[in-house]
């Protein structure tokens, strides 16, 4: 598969404010790794390469333990994620397939009942962000660098 084109030299400004928007989910009051395996889940989901490498050496270089990235896909079935962990996947994979499942009001109640206000407020915009970066990326077939 080849890649579409090089979208960073097209749009700039907008480029620039996605960065500012990692940049303050980088500074909330979320786990880097939370923030980590929400984007991994969510490129899961939308089946962008690019990010799932990427997002997985992020998660390394954290020194997440191999089995708990190897097992992001399975959530529901490994033991290795906690409960708050667990409500963010729900959280993340509802709000990326927001037209197929609405947010349902359980996902909802069991998120709210692990983060607070201004932390779900964080994880929501923690999701967008993904799924922005993994529409580009799929869109325009940006490929992970695999050296």
């Amino acid at each position: 598969m080849e890649p579409r084109l090089d979208y960073y030299p097209y749009a700039e400004a907008a480029l620039k404010a996605q960065m500012n928007l990692e940049g303050y989910l980088r500074r909330s009051s979320l786990s880097h790794e939370l923030l980590e395996l929400v984007k991994l889940r969510v490129s899961q989901i939308n089946g962008c390469a690019f990010c799932v490498h990427m997002h997985i050496g992020e998660l390394r270089q954290d020194n997440v333990e191999p089995h708990k990235i190897d097992l992001v896909a399975a959530w529901h079935e490994s033991p290795c994620f906690s409960e708050r962990e667990r409500a963010a996947f729900a959280w993340a994979e509802a709000v990326t397939r927001v037209a197929d499942t609405r947010v349902p009001d359980d996902v909802y109640a069991e998120a709210r009942r692990h983060f607070s206000e201004a932390e779900l407020v964080d994880l929501t915009w923690n999701v967008c962000s993904i799924n922005t970066w993994n529409r580009l990326s799929v869109s325009f077939r940006r490929m992970p660098q695999l050296d």
